[in-house]
């Protein structure tokens, strides 16, 4: 299994890769906001970002152009990477990129509200309604904060909800692409005859979405000025600096070494970045910027990212590695409560019931793909 071959060492990489940069992606942008305009900002990431990875896929020999597949990333792309990237941008304008962070995180709400077919399955799961309603009472802590706090103006004070008001727009956007991509997987074929057209790489389909959202950046960028007024002689080094690092480390190293995590390990496990990215976000805003975070932004980012793993909870319980623990432990306790001349069939019987559960769960998942 490719699993098997990944070393520890690139696996540990990776993570870090995806852990850090993911999160830290947060505080870059509002570094770069001291002299780009937000659309601007987005046009110049995308377009290079998207141009270099199309590059590498072409130099990889992967397929660039099927219809079907680049009209789902055109459109997946707009709502995941201009949509959501723009509230984004926008909104660090006016509040922290802590507060930006946590906020993200609370996505998951969305994806249980708004995924349809999976009610019937999130509505009766009492983890899941518990994560439901922490994660309302940790966003609504954000926005109380500002509704109650008298140190800063009113003006500002309306300025800061009315860019948390449209982030939240911004990861309903990004949740609707998400849910899109994730029900349109395979193009529908009026002629069964046929032969359909080979998928493309998710790569390929990455910096499609990528280069849609920079063109969407850019047009936006034209139509209100945001390119007329700009002076890239007037953009400071750092800035520079943090213009490049959103394009080549956060929009594709960690992009990578998140696919890639997604072939060697399992999807749960890597979901995990979900809690490290704005553990990582705030830390950055505390040590390197004037902002203040507060007690009740740590409040509402831990009652947040508890709320994300109880959404997760049936996933996270039914994870392999969650599994092969509790084997461990089950096993370790029948050896200490049987005499040791019965342990060695102990261990048989143990192996033989986990393979077949392991052969039956198989077959499920066989008969999933042929009956989808």
């Amino acid at each position: 299994m490719e699993e098997n071959k990944a070393s520890l060492a690139k696996i540990i990489v990776a993570y870090l890769i995806v852990y850090i940069v993911w999160g830290s992606t947060f505080f870059f942008i509002e570094e770069a906001l001291r002299s780009f305009t937000p659309f601007v900002l987005g046009s110049i990431r995308f377009i290079i970002a998207g141009s270099l990875l199309m590059g590498y896929c072409k130099l990889r020999g992967y397929k660039i152009f099927n219809k079907a597949d680049v009209k789902q990333a055109v459109f997946v792309g707009f709502l995941l990477l201009f949509v959501d990237m723009a509230a984004i941008i926008w909104s660090e304008q006016y509040i922290s990129s802590g507060i930006v962070s946590i906020l993200s995180a609370a996505t998951a709400i969305w994806f249980i509200i708004l995924d349809k077919p999976k009610w019937k399955e999130n509505f009766s799961s009492i983890p899941t309604l518990l994560g439901l309603f922490f994660g309302f009472a940790g966003v609504v802590m954000l926005f109380a904060e500002q509704l109650m706090t008298n140190e800063i103006p009113q003006e500002e004070r309306s300025q800061n909800l009315t860019a948390m008001l449209v982030l939240t727009c911004g990861t309903i956007g990004w949740t609707i692409g998400s849910l899109y991509s994730k029900y349109n997987q395979k193009p529908k074929s009026v002629d069964k005859e046929k032969k359909k057209e080979a998928s493309l790489n998710v790569m390929v389909k990455t910096a499609w979405q990528m280069v849609t959202a920079g063109f969407a950046f850019t047009i936006v960028a034209l139509l209100t000025g945001e390119y007329s007024r700009f002076d890239y002689t007037q953009v400071h080094v750092a800035d520079w600096g943090a213009m490049l690092y959103l394009v080549l480390m956060g929009s594709i190293l960690a992009f990578s070494s998140y696919i890639w995590l997604l072939q060697v390990r399992p999807a749960t496990e890597v979901s995990t970045y979900a809690y490290v990215n704005p553990i990582v976000a705030l830390l950055l805003v505390h040590f390197f910027t004037d902002h203040q975070v507060t007690v009740l932004q740590i409040a509402g980012l831990a009652i947040v990212l508890i709320s994300v793993l109880l959404m997760n909870w049936n996933l996270y319980k039914d994870n392999r590695t969650i599994r092969a623990i509790r084997y461990r432990k089950k096993l370790k306790k029948l050896r200490n409560m049987a005499p040791k001349s019965s342990i060695p069939r102990i261990v048989e019987v143990a192996d033989f019931q986990r393979k077949q559960k392991e052969k039956a769960a198989k077959k499920d998942r066989e008969k999933e793909k042929s009956n989808s």
